[in-house]
């Protein structure tokens, strides 16, 4: 039980820092050059083989994927700048494919540097085969977001009846901290809604419907 509720704080506190990491395009890190799809192509043309690219990708648009490669493969042998411009050529075809599959609009290439740091720790973890440094790093943070939030509002509240000025200064701070933990606790919800729903698929007899 009480490792659950903690894996919860901890899936609530991923929730809490997208949400106050900024507008949602600047999270979608698939399409930085230092992203986990362009790191895949590099590698890709690198050994000359697709396959490693094609899992970005839905069955449907494989075909403009392979032929894509295969053109980039063909350019780049004539000189480095050719080779400079097939490989962008690749990497902005595979981004804009992948990202259209998702619903996605594509804006470009984003340059490397752009993923935030909570993306990149979990990006980190899949690779580390370990989600310690990434549980470590939110649960700092969403601590430390709480009790900047709660400590401004309690202040407030003490001078919120001196004036109106003073009281709006309260209210403002009050429904900064509010919206806050109120997201910490629909993350919270929301976990344990999906948790229960894995459950019960879980639990359900192979070939047959559960009731």
């Amino acid at each position: 039980m009480i490792r659950s509720r903690i894996e919860k704080l901890v899936a609530a506190a991923a929730a809490l820092a997208l949400f106050w990491a900024g507008p949602r395009p600047a999270l979608a890190h698939c399409d930085t050059l230092d992203g986990p799809v362009v790191t895949d192509a590099r590698a890709a043309l690198g050994k000359g083989d697709v396959t490693p690219v094609l899992k970005w990708v839905k069955p449907e648009a494989e075909g403009e994927i392979r032929a894509a490669f295969a053109k980039a493969l063909k350019v780049r042998k004539l000189d480095p700048d050719a080779a400079e411009m097939a490989d962008r050529f690749f990497f902005e075809t595979l981004v804009r494919v992948h990202r259209e599959g998702e619903g996605a609009p594509y804006t470009g290439l984003k340059p490397a540097g752009e993923v935030p740091p909570g993306i990149a720790l979990a990006d980190k973890a899949l690779e580390t085969g370990s989600v310690e440094e990434l549980k470590r790093t939110l649960s700092e943070h969403l601590a430390a977001g709480l009790t900047e939030r709660f400590a401004r509002a309690a202040e407030a509240k003490k001078r919120a009846a001196q004036s109106v000025s003073a009281g709006r200064e309260y209210v403002e701070a009050y429904v900064t901290f509010i919206h806050y933990a109120e997201a910490l606790v629909n993350a919270i919800h929301g976990a344990a809604a999906h948790g229960a729903e894995d459950a019960a698929s879980e639990a359900k007899p192979a070939g047959g419907h559960g009731h």
